[in-house]
Parts: C-alpha cells; sequence; structure tokens
C-alpha cells in the first residue's frame, strides 16, 4: 500500500470536510428562497433522501469492518468513509429540513431518475451498489484479511452505485451547491474505487 495515496484520500477528505460546512450554509442562498425552493418529487429532493440512505450502509459497513481488521490501511480508509459520509448524509438530511420537504416518499428509490424499478429491495438492498442483509451480516462474523477483502469488494459496489446516482444528480438536480457537491462524490468516489481496487490487488483478490 502507498501510504503517500492513504495520505492524499484522508487530505482530501479532509478538504471536503471544510469545504461542505460551506455548502451547507451557502444553500440557504441558492435553493432556501421560495421562489427556488424543490418540490418534493424534484431530482433535488430525490437525491437527497436515496443518498442519505446509500450513505448510512456505508457509514454502517465502515465501521463494522473497523471492529474486525487490525490492518491500518483498511481502518483508516473505512474511517475516512465513514466520517465524509455520514457529514454527507447530515446535509442532504439538512437541505430537506431547510426545504421543508419530507425525509421519505412513498415512491421507490430512484424514481427521480425515472429509474424507480431498478432495484427490487430484496434483503434490504434497496438501490443499485446495496449490500444486502445478508452480506452485512455475513461481514459481521468474518475478520482479518476475509474481513478486508469482502468490505473492500462491498464497498467497490457500492461507491459504484453512488456514482451512478450522484450523475444523476449532476444531470438532473436544479440547485447549484448540490449538483457540485454531487459532482465531489463522483471524484472521491471513483479515486477511492482505484484505491481499494490496489489494495484488492494486494490481498490476492478482484473487485
Amino acid at each position: 500500500m502507498k501510504k503517500q495515496h492513504i495520505g492524499w484520500i484522508a487530505g482530501t477528505t479532509a478538504a471536503v470536510l471544510v469545504a461542505a460546512g460551506a455548502i451547507t450554509y451557502a444553500v440557504a442562498e441558492d435553493g432556501g428562497t421560495a421562489a427556488s425552493t424543490p418540490s418534493a418529487d424534484s431530482a433535488d429532493a430525490g437525491f437527497a433522501r436515496d443518498m442519505a440512505v446509500h450513505h448510512q450502509q456505508a457509514v454502517e459497513m465502515s465501521y463494522i469492518v473497523r471492529d474486525r481488521t487490525k490492518n491500518e490501511d483498511v481502518r483508516r480508509l473505512a474511517y475516512d468513509i465513514a466520517q465524509t459520509q455520514a457529514n454527507q448524509r447530515g446535509m442532504l438530511l439538512g437541505w430537506l429540513d431547510l426545504w421543508d420537504l419530507p425525509k421519505v416518499s412513498a415512491d421507490p428509490p430512484m424514481t427521480w431518475m425515472g429509474m424507480g424499478g431498478m432495484a427490487s429491495g430484496k434483503d434490504g438492498a434497496l438501490m443499485p451498489g446495496m449490500a444486502t442483509n445478508t452480506q452485512l451480516k455475513k461481514l459481521g462474523t468474518l475478520s482479518g484479511k476475509q474481513a478486508e477483502v469482502f468490505y473492500l469488494q462491498l464497498m467497490t459496489a457500492h461507491h459504484k452505485g453512488g456514482i451512478h446516482m450522484a450523475e444523476g444528480c449532476v444531470a438532473k438536480c436544479t440547485v447549484g451547491v448540490e449538483k457540485r457537491l454531487a459532482q465531489g462524490m463522483v471524484d472521491a468516489q471513483q479515486s477511492e474505487i482505484e484505491l481499494m481496487a490496489d489494495m484488492l490487488k494486494e490481498r490476492g483478490a478482484s473487485s
């Protein structure tokens, strides 16, 4: 594992978190007026709701693996992912509050992308890339290298699903700061996918 690569990811994470504070305040100007507040069925609201759920699972998986391995590279990556996505999740839910919109919807996930039937929701996998409840339970039973490999594989798939959703927001959302956050998610998660591919290769596994 290249230590400078891990350090770069950690530094990028810190920069994202600092920028997040500015974005949270900026959204009041960019999307908080009566004339520009998104509707409940808008892409802006749909993305905020769905990505908050998607992020919550990434946080859960990351804390599970931190308890299942002593490898510092994996633990550091998991911590960075958990902290970044928990912060972003708070922002997304905060925007829904700001817009006075519900945090849940009767519509299937990803309806705002025109893809409401894409995920079956079976066994807890509500959106593409999300792990099933069975997979989460399995992760909690593994340890050491086995836990590391399974986590990296699950998180790679999770990031790919997240990137697809974030790209949908970049294309369809109307609130500028939310579009910029979504693009930031695409860039950061793509970098993490590349890092996880290297980590899997080091462990003799594939994504």
